[in-house]
């Protein structure tokens, strides 16, 4: 089965250039020690929210944007190796002395891949969540994903993954929990829809809005909407 490394941080908008060479620059390391896809996405359209925001997340500052990203390994086992060659690695050693942002605040994680429904072709444009679901709701909220991942493709999203937290290390400054305000009894959720390019999905969001399939009532939800983080990002980064 797949996994996911996702991550979250904030890049001063400044360094937009030297965040994607540093991530280019790292992606043939990545590949080398297992990575089958690296993405980096850079904030577009990302809302402040009322109770939980991305911006939030990372502790975002004047000036700072959000960057959504995740790699995919072929498996767990795969992934675990590819940590430990990184942390030993001494050319990861020497990127990492020069990262253009506060890696203090960066999230990270892994992520089991629950619903993965992919058509295929390039990506232009993708929107990213973070959701607190109840460990108990792990089913209920893959069913209702699903579902809601025909209405996506229906309407033109070419990819959509839903991923369980699986490996999600406490932080001091930042962290998944943190980020959705999960409560002792939930995971935190990593998903992300494909589009081919943001017009597709700004048209496709407006046909989603409307279909009756996603008409589910606040009581029925396996999650707190309120808490859910979602943005859209366009990628600087796709191998």
């Amino acid at each position: 089965m797949t996994y996911v490394d996702g991550f979250v941080c904030a890049v001063p908008a400044a360094n937009k250039e030297a965040y994607r060479k540093h991530a280019a620059d790292a992606l043939p390391l990545f590949k080398e020690f297992g990575a089958t896809r690296m993405v980096e996405c850079w904030g577009d359209d990302v809302p402040d929210g009322k109770v939980t925001d991305f911006k939030g997340s990372v502790k975002a500052e004047e000036g700072e944007v959000v960057v959504f990203s995740w790699m995919e390994y072929p498996d767990k086992a795969t992934r675990d190796a590819a940590g430990e060659k990184m942390m030993s690695d001494p050319r990861m050693a020497a990127m990492g002395a020069s990262m253009p942002f506060d890696g203090k605040r960066m999230i990270y994680g892994g992520f089991e891949p629950i619903v993965d429904q992919d058509l295929g072709g390039a990506m232009g444009y993708a929107d990213g969540y973070l959701v607190p679901v109840p460990h108990g709701n792990r089913e209920a909220y893959r069913v209702i994903a699903e579902k809601a991942a025909e209405v996506f493709k229906d309407h033109g999203a070419t990819r959509v993954v839903e991923a369980w937290g699986h490996d999600l290390p406490d932080g001091k400054v930042t962290d998944y929990k943190m980020a959705v305000q999960a409560k002792d009894d939930e995971n935190t959720v990593f998903s992300w829809v494909e589009w081919p390019s943001k017009q597709a999905r700004d048209d496709g969001w407006k046909k989603v809005m409307e279909d009756a399939r996603m008409k589910t009532p606040p009581a029925d939800m396996p999650f707190d909407g309120q808490r859910m983080i979602y943005g859209g990002f366009s990628p600087i980064v796709d191998a």
